[in-house]
């Protein structure tokens, strides 16, 4: 008798927990977690800002297109080994790394798939901004977005059936190409645009390349905001998925910085393939995530997205104030950065793949 009087006193306890933790219109509610319905501002506000985020986006795009020379660009294409060492990085590294973290934590199967989507994701754009803070290889960089966009086409589908068969049938997983090619464009066309300014006019091209940048912080912060707003709903989850979040990106920043070095790039290769590897298209795998699964499914790994696109960001301004106080404290000019840059450069594509050599390091 006494043990179902504790019963009955903790379920009352729990319900009246679950009557505070979720509103009375959520439509899934399972102890503090919950997913509400979306309402009219919501769906208003989503489609708002989306189109403000994209002509936001094509035109940070384009400023970086400014810093890219199309000589330099087509060195990398012409002789792609740092896009090789990239490929091999984001295709790679980030499922391997992403089916280890499911095996360790031991999630569970549905929540181990959105951890290998995220992993089977290409690049972001928002590594493009944050290579450029680092004084990191601009064409390489947008080069590899390119790539990884493109032939995420293939290797998606490819990594996902290899990854997820022991969780679920990979047939299951909806990959939107739409999406994907939509992508691909909103990076090529405003980047060609950028390309062509750079050559045509290289002065008001770097005058383009600063307001970029840092319209392209903000923007990178605004997403964060804006995602936040739009799942409100839905962020009390897993701790294990909270600790993926965070342990994940850190692992694709760290590893991918270490197998660029370890193939022989300069430093400020490392430093752009490190960021290519970390930062994941998000929304990417979001809109994956919400195509492929039900609003019962979704409840259990509705916001792990969101996480890594949080933690990713932390990560990445953590490695710019890193590099920053490092130029600050222990490069004494702007002459002896290029100068070592230059060097760097020269021997890497030299002596490891025969990338462009600039006229004047001949």
């Amino acid at each position: 008798m006494q043990t179902n009087f504790l019963s009955q006193q903790f379920n009352a306890r729990s319900l009246a927990e679950n009557s505070t933790a979720c509103p009375a219109n959520a439509t899934i509610c399972d102890g503090t977690s919950c997913v509400l319905p979306e309402d009219n501002f919501n769906r208003t506000l989503s489609v708002v800002l989306s189109t403000v985020l994209t002509i936001m986006l094509a035109l940070v795009m384009f400023s970086m297109g400014c810093n890219v020379e199309l000589k330099n660009f087509l060195g990398h294409i012409k002789r792609p080994w740092g896009i090789f060492v990239g490929f091999l990085c984001q295709f790679g590294i980030m499922p391997l790394t992403a089916f280890l973290l499911s095996l360790a934590f031991n999630i569970l199967p549905i929540q181990a798939v959105v951890v290998l989507i995220m992993g089977c994701c290409p690049g972001g754009t928002a590594s493009n901004v944050i290579a450029y803070w680092v004084d990191g290889d601009m064409d390489l960089s947008i080069s590899m977005t390119t790539c990884s966009t493109l032939l995420a086409m293939g290797m998606m589908p490819l990594c996902l059936f290899i990854y997820t068969k022991m969780w679920t049938d990979s047939n299951a997983i909806v990959l939107p190409y739409d999406s994907i090619g939509l992508s691909l464009v909103a990076l090529v066309v405003p980047v060609s645009f950028g390309i062509f300014v750079n050559h045509k006019w290289p002065a008001k091209a770097k005058i383009i390349l600063k307001v970029g940048s840092i319209v392209g912080a903000v923007l990178i912060v605004l997403i964060a905001v804006v995602g936040g707003i739009l799942y409100k709903g839905s962020w009390i989850i897993s701790p294990k998925l909270w600790i993926i979040g965070t342990i994940f990106p850190a692992a694709g920043y760290t590893l991918g910085f270490f197998l660029a070095r370890i193939a022989g790039l300069s430093w400020h290769r490392c430093r752009t393939v490190s960021l290519e590897t970390g930062m994941q298209n998000t929304q990417l795998c979001s809109t994956i995530v919400q195509l492929s699964f039900t609003p019962e499914q979704l409840e259990l790994m509705f916001t792990f997205p969101l996480i890594y696109s949080i933690f990713q960001l932390l990560f990445a301004l953590l490695i710019l104030g890193g590099y920053r106080l490092y130029r600050r404290y222990r490069v004494k000019t702007k002459t002896d950065v290029e100068k070592t840059a230059q060097i760097e450069d020269s021997k890497s594509t030299a002596k490891i793949n025969g990338g462009f050599v600039p006229d004047e390091m001949k």
